[in-house]
């Protein structure tokens, strides 16, 4: 695979070893840090290094020399890359300390010939070398339809996960289901008053525990069709548990509908139920107690106004102080059952015997202050050998042309994901999930991300892919499908690209395989939706610079060499906006 930074990275290691074998650097430097990456403003050149910076501290030098040290080094050198080999770039030493490097043409149009040889592989990354992901994500609990904050985390998650393929790691996508505990109890009771009232009883409102969304009485109507009235004025010690266990396989199924509504499936189903009755709780507390993590104590009061019911008892604490938590935490309830952390752990501890050196959780935002136990708690168990990420999506705020939208009637409190999905389809939510970090809040107005103007971020990525196809179609009918294909055009005249605007969307196509790897190191799928804005508006402004400049546009039928050159800048244009939307699960238009 062809990645300018990594290649340019190739060469500077090779000019700090001949450093160091001269004495002008100690042997046996760190030089993890030393990043080599797209340069932020254009007037430092196309990509800069903080070699310099960050070794200059290790061996006692001013930064600014070894910098002018480091561009002498580099100076005369050859630098392969894309099938380019030659010395076609120049480097300056830039205050306090900094690389920039520059290129020459000859260099960029090698990378669109080997974006063109590369295909829809382009940007495929081998820096996770194989290693195995899991990535648990979604995990609402089975308590009622998706709402549109569970879309978000879907979203992400799927995302990350596919851009960590993209870079080489094996992925595995986890739900774990929350199905033990008082609310999946508080949802049986709920079915049991629909499904009283669906056979004729009159029970007036609702109870204030109860969930009041009417998705209950198609489940309750489900349950007499399956069950009759089998359970009608039994007491609950027998229903409790068969209506809890009916309703919790309903919720899945609806929860898995709404999923693939917006293309999300999962590996892996856990249940939190099986891990207690499995013994697989017992098992992981047995196992830090052995390590001395497990003791009986009674914690501090809460800081600030103390809750009525809070009184000072011993309880089964995890020593989580020891692993950077705040306080210890609790294992277990007053009526002895396990606390969530603990099947946590449990769930946890099981993905580290699976072998997942890496996991990733994806959360809401409301689960901010449980992130530092449960690391806390992977830590301990992993002895140092695991490593869990959490990622927190923050809210999503609706709209429709600027007014709030609150609640739905079917969910009772939200407005459901499927309801925000109709409304808007598949591709737009989940491109729009990405336009912002996810730990920003997101505002989503139905009627702006619905609009087909520049403002709307996937109709301008999409509307950019569409005219790259657009133009390819007007070229066949005037060329034959060969002169078109990746291969001969990638054998095009592309030196006849000379224009700034044509080399600089080269320049922003050549960093794709570079913004796949920042963004699978960084866990951050939102950078290749970033991307992808910046990848269209360069082209979408080189169209228009054709329709002012009769001289730039794409099909010239004065000149077949340059159009065939532009036609080959088109061509790999599509290639690497589709490859970005396959990681975020938007399918290309290829026409509007």
């Amino acid at each position: 695979m062809t990645d300018i930074c990594g290649d340019f990275r190739r060469l500077l290691m090779a000019a700090l070893e001949d450093l160091a074998a001269r004495g002008v650097l100690p042997q046996r430097l760190d030089l993890s840090r030393v990043a080599v990456e797209p340069a932020r403003e254009p007037a430092h050149g196309e990509l800069s290094t903080n070699a310099a910076m960050v070794l200059a501290g290790p061996s006692r030098q001013d930064p600014m020399r070894l910098a002018e040290s480091l561009a002498r080094a580099l100076k005369d050198r050859e630098f392969e890359t894309g099938g380019y080999r030659g010395t076609g770039f120049r480097v300056e030493a830039a205050r306090p300390g900094f690389l920039n490097i520059r290129f020459g043409a000859e260099v960029w149009h090698a990378q669109l010939k080997a974006i063109l040889e590369a295909g829809a592989h382009f940007g495929d990354s081998d820096l996770g070398r194989g290693e195995k992901v899991n990535i648990e994500f979604v995990s609402a609990n089975p308590t009622g339809p998706m709402h549109v904050g569970h879309g978000r985390g879907a979203v992400v998650g799927d995302a990350l996960a596919a851009l960590l393929e993209k870079a080489g790691y094996r992925v595995t996508r986890e739900y774990y289901i929350n199905d033990a505990g008082a609310q999946v109890d508080a949802l049986a009771r709920s079915l049991y008053w629909r499904y009283r009232e669906a056979l004729g009883e009159s029970l007036g409102a609702m109870p204030e525990e109860a969930y009041p969304g009417e998705y209950l009485i198609d489940t309750a109507r489900a349950l007499i069709a399956c069950d009759g009235e089998k359970w009608f004025g039994r007491p609950q010690g027998e229903w409790l548990a068969p209506l809890r266990d009916f309703a919790v396989g309903e919720m899945m199924r609806l929860i898995r509908e709404d999923l693939a509504l917006i293309g999300v499936t999962h590996d892996l189903f856990t249940s939190e139920r099986e891990l207690v009755e499995t013994g697989a709780v017992a098992e992981t507390l047995a196992e830090l107690e052995k390590g001395g993590l497990i003791y009986r104590g009674v914690l501090e009061p809460p800081k600030g106004k103390l809750p009525e019911d809070w009184e000072p008892r011993a309880q089964t604490l995890f020593r989580a102080t020891r692993f950077g938590d705040e306080v210890d935490r609790p294992l277990k309830k007053s009526d002895g059952s396990w606390t969530y952390f603990a099947t946590d752990i449990a769930c946890h501890r099981k993905r580290m015997k699976d072998g997942f050196p890496l996991m990733i959780d994806v959360w809401g935002a409301d689960h901010g202050g449980y992130v530092k136990r449960m690391q806390a708690a992977v830590t301990a168990l992993g002895g140092g050998k695991a490593q869990l990420d959490v990622k927190l999506c923050q809210l999503v705020r609706l709209f429709d042309k600027g007014a709030p939208v609150k609640m739905s009637k079917r969910a009772g409190t939200f407005v459901t994901l499927r309801e925000v999905v109709e409304a808007v389809g598949k591709d737009v939510f989940r491109f729009i999930m990405l336009t912002r970090r996810n730990d920003q809040t997101l505002d989503f107005d139905f009627a702006k991300v619905t609009e087909q103007s520049k403002d709307n971020p996937v109709f301008y990525v999409q509307y950019a892919h569409a005219r790259a196809h657009s133009v390819m179609r007007h070229a066949a009918e005037a060329l034959p499908a060969s002169a078109l294909a990746d291969e001969a055009l990638a054998g095009a005249r592309i030196e006849r690209l000379e224009d700034p605007f044509e080399l600089a969307l080269i320049r922003r196509l050549a960093l794709w395989p570079r913004l796949v790897e920042s963004a699978a190191e960084a866990h951050e799928p939102h950078r290749i939706a970033f991307f992808l804005q910046q990848l269209a508006a360069e082209f979408h402004l080189l169209w228009t610079k054709g329709k002012e400049e009769a001289r730039l546009r794409f099909i010239l039928a004065s000149d077949p060499e340059l159009t065939l050159a532009r036609l080959a800048l088109v061509r790999a244009l599509a290639l690497v906006i589709a490859s970005g939307l396959a990681i975020i699960g938007v399918a290309p238009c290829e026409e509007m």
